[in-house]
């Protein structure tokens, strides 16, 4: 004798499952035929079906499934996958699909992942305002000796948001003293300055403490990138402008002709600090940055913990990679980042990611990823 019931598959499906029972067992499902028809049946408690996989939904027009996004084959599905997850919690635009991101992510393969993110999102190209390619750009969250005094080296202050911040002036003024502001740290003036610039980093002192500073305020001024200006007064080679070269450059001309230099760029930034955690730089948006899978963006353009595809190739500037690509976040903004296809990526910790972020200058081509429910 054969009874069919039904159970559920890997997938969640019913199935039929066929189980050969013996006398004894149709003796017992005899007896228990006659008490149901005697005995109430009770209403039984429905079992949640679990989660299935969606399938990949056709594209609407002007979007594309992420299959047919450039190198998407080559890319680390499950790095994807994670920095996504580590990174969605910021917007209120796919809540779903991130909850159902962190659920899935400490179980995942790469194939799982590459599922998971082709049949939950689309991809639409982003355009600039001109038809143009855009501009990725690198930083890093930088390491600084500092000092708790001054010396004749370490003579720029590191200073707290002021009382009088909205009547600070430009750099010049306020590295004068018009700024109402407390003294956190002492630098060297090149330091200093890339420090504004990346917006974050960790102040190292020789007995050993470290202190993490990051941005409070600024004075309101237009940020100057000072790499064009130097390559046409001559100080530096056009195609020799790297973060390393000018940092090289300021150092050699620590004084009067730096800080001339170093005034084309009127905005300047204020601190605060706390102690080093050892953990990666948290961006605006609240969440620490996964090295190589995090952009800073214009935030009139994006809204923090959006997915985006980059793809950049071509940069010019010494020591350059080649190429960027792959999927990353919108977690952060920054002085210099304007416009719809315009990207900093941020690099990591360290010296290392310092060399390689300053040698970032490449056309850009970006794809905002578009969750699909």
């Amino acid at each position: 004798m054969i009874v069919r019931s039904a159970s559920l598959d890997q997938t969640g499906a019913a199935r039929p499952l066929t189980a050969p029972l013996s006398w004894a067992g149709v003796a017992a499902l005899t007896l228990l035929a006659a008490a149901c028809a005697s005995t109430p049946r009770p209403i039984p408690t429905p079992v949640p079906t679990p989660p299935v996989d969606r399938p990949t939904p056709p594209p609407v027009a002007g979007e594309l499934n992420l299959a047919a996004l450039p190198g998407w084959a080559e890319e680390d599905h499950l790095a994807a996958l994670r920095a996504y997850a580590a990174g969605c919690g910021p917007s209120r635009i796919a809540i779903q699909t991130c909850r159902d991101a962190n659920a899935l992510v400490s179980r995942a393969n790469p194939s799982d992942a590459r599922a998971f993110l082709e049949s939950r999102f689309a991809a639409t190209e982003v355009q600039t305002d001109d038809g143009d390619r855009g501009l990725l750009t690198a930083y890093f969250a930088p390491e600084y000796p500092a000092r708790r005094t001054p010396d004749a080296e370490f003579d720029a202050p590191v200073l707290s948001r002021p009382a009088n911040l909205s009547s600070v002036g430009d750099r010049a003024a306020i590295e004068a003293g018009s700024a109402q502001s407390s003294v956190l740290a002492w630098m060297k003036a090149e330091d200093l300055f890339f420090l504004q610039i990346q917006g974050s980093g960790t102040l190292t002192f020789p007995d050993g403490a470290r202190l993490r500073a990051a941005y409070a305020a600024d004075n309101g001024a237009k940020f100057v990138g000072i790499a064009r200006p130097m390559a046409d007064e001559g100080l530096l080679p056009r195609d020799g402008t790297s973060g390393e070269a000018i940092r090289a450059w300021l150092a050699a001309h620590r004084g009067a002709e730096a800080r001339r230099v170093m005034a084309l760029n009127p905005r300047y930034i204020f601190f605060t600090t706390k102690p080093d955690d050892g953990d990666e730089a948290t961006g605006a948006a609240g969440v620490p940055l996964p090295a190589r899978r995090s952009v800073a963006v214009d935030p009139s353009r994006w809204t923090y913990g959006e997915a985006a595809w980059i793809e950049a190739d071509g940069g010019n500037l010494r020591g350059a990679r080649a190429s960027y690509r792959g999927l990353v976040m919108t977690l952060d903004t920054g002085s210099a980042i304007r416009g719809p296809v315009r990207a900093d990526l941020y690099i990591g910790r360290g010296d290392a990611a310092g060399h390689e972020a300053g040698a970032v200058r490449h056309p850009l081509r970006m794809w905002r990823l578009i969750p699909r429910g």
